[in-house]
């Protein structure tokens, strides 16, 4: 069967395009080999045959078999290449092939043990393992932050044969003697450079402690730089490398836009494009007020959107994710964090309302779309002043955008007003305060003093209040006592085109 016919074969497989998405960079499937060829029970053959699961990934072919043999692994795979079913598969073979008996009347020991950043993603692995060992209610436990304690010690008192965690809490109940892991024999890392990246590297070395040297080990990684290999390397032996694509830039069925924006209209360039182009949208923060504000204001505009990030609970977050995955909110709004745990298929469009830290955070925005043999689309909106930082991604990625300008007559977001706010005074609208990166040079304002003219704005709205009966002022700083507004000369406590980057950031 050549690979062509294989490719068709594989997406007709609804269950699996919906199950594990395929890798962003449009990895070829491994042709000739099918899940039927593992030397695994015919059972879980069977299993997987009724999942839909037909024709493995890459990084499935290639890390199944050694797995199966008791060999450790070490894998740089990205999230969406099927590194999922990589380890459940041999994790399940092992444990219903050799059961342990229990002693004392106590229920067995915990024998496998994946950890993972987020607490989405253990969801999801939890959830793929439900698949895959169908009525194993007690059979896996899902231990984390931000769901109730009692439920999961209840949970592990049942004596379940696999644990799914994210560190922190598994630390704290490591610490409080409330789980024990010291049967433990499979033991997967799943995604070590975020886990390291978001300061979890204490919690995992006293986790590794706690489980036996003998253990089987399999490490995935999105990226192997020196510092991560020199850490996994006390954490498997004689490891058989696998190595699936490049993690170091986009996909290439990624479009790459690039508008150039002030900040006062990328709210309005969001909106022309939600009205303008078709799909769903993943919308990426710099901070979590941002996010709460855009989708906020979004939902005004009328467009369904919800928002995820860190300060939200975890049944806020679920909600938000699942609401987007049914089709119940095209536009979610995330904060990078949070968004490492969004794994969801046939997303339109990334867009950067915010250019991300590192080159590394964008590569992981962008590959949330482009997916399963999918064309995406990802824009990033950049202030002039930024043009310097997207340059500086396209020559570390190697990468070429589209640069565009985005229409100079869009409107103009009030980000002083509150979100109730139903003024519509031409003067109010110039009343913006723009974000400016660093103490770069604002031109003092009666360069340009039309647009900032404070004769008959309310002043409504605002942080502070003018008293006088033409003030234009009411920003935070200060009453205006006089009839007249100070607000239009530099140096005054209250002025619209305000460079300060503290203030106009919070705003973000």
């Amino acid at each position: 069967m050549n690979s062509a016919t294989l490719e068709q074969e594989q997406q007709q497989t609804a269950p699996q395009a919906a199950f594990v998405a395929a890798n962003p960079i449009n990895l070829p499937l491994a042709n000739d080999v099918r899940f039927t060829d593992f030397n695994i029970s015919d059972s879980l053959k069977s299993r997987l045959s009724t999942a839909g699961f037909v024709i493995p990934t890459p990084v499935q072919a290639k890390a199944i078999p050694p797995a199966l043999e008791g060999k450790d692994i070490l894998a740089t795979a990205s999230t969406g290449t099927g590194k999922t079913l990589s380890f459940l598969i041999p994790m399940i073979q092992r444990m219903d092939a050799t059961s342990v008996p229990s002693t004392r009347g106590k229920r067995g020991p915990i024998r496998s043990l994946i950890l993972l950043p987020t607490r989405e993603l253990a969801m999801q692995v939890l959830e793929a393992y439900g698949k895959l060992v169908p009525g194993s209610r007690n059979d896996a436990v899902l231990v984390c932050g931000g769901l109730s304690e009692r439920a999961q010690l209840d949970n592990l008192d049942r004596g379940p044969r696999l644990v799914v965690a994210t560190p922190g809490r598994l630390e704290d109940f490591l610490r409080r003697r409330e789980i024990n892991i010291n049967a433990v024999e499979m033991f997967v890392l799943d995604e070590v450079d975020r886990m390291l990246d978001m300061g979890f590297l204490p919690a995992i070395r006293r986790i590794v402690g706690a489980i036996p040297k003998t253990r089987q080990t399999m490490c995935y990684s999105a990226t192997l730089d020196a510092n991560i290999r020199e850490i996994v390397r006390d954490y498997v032996k004689d490891p058989v490398r696998i190595e699936i694509g490049t993690t170091s830039k986009p996909s290439d069925r990624v479009e790459l836009r690039v508008y150039t924006v002030m900040q006062d209209q990328k709210l309005g360039l969001l909106d022309q494009m939600l009205r303008e182009e078709q799909g769903t949208f993943l919308v990426f923060s710099r901070t979590k007020h941002g996010a709460d504000r855009i989708s906020k204001k979004l939902e005004r505009l009328g467009h369904d959107a919800d928002v995820i990030h860190g300060d939200r609970s975890q049944s806020q977050r679920t909600a938000a994710l699942k609401g987007f995955q049914n089709g119940k909110h095209r536009v979610l709004v995330a904060t990078d964090v949070a968004a490492r745990g969004i794994d969801v298929q046939d997303i339109a469009h990334v867009v950067n309302y915010d250019l991300p830290n590192a080159s590394d955070d964008f590569v992981h925005r962008i590959g949330r779309t482009g997916r399963a043999g999918a064309k995406g689309v990802a824009t990033t909106f950049v202030m002039p002043q930024e043009k310097y930082d997207a340059r500086k991604l396209e020559r570390e990625l190697k990468i070429k955008f589209e640069w565009r300008e985005a229409d100079k007559n869009l409107e103009k977001e009030l980000r002083n007003q509150p979100l109730d706010t139903t003024s519509k005074g031409q003067d109010l609208m110039q009343l913006e305060t723009r974000t400016w990166r660093g103490n770069d040079p604002v031109a003092p304002m009666a360069a340009n003093p039309s647009p900032y003219k404070a004769g008959k704005s309310s002043g409504t709205g605002f942080r502070g209040r003018s008293s006088g009966g033409n003030g234009g002022g009411g920003f935070q700083g200060g009453r205006n006592s006089g009839g007249r507004s100070n607000s239009g000369r530099p140096g005054s406590n209250s002025r619209p085109g305000s460079s300060r980057s503290g203030p106009a950031r919070r705003g973000q």
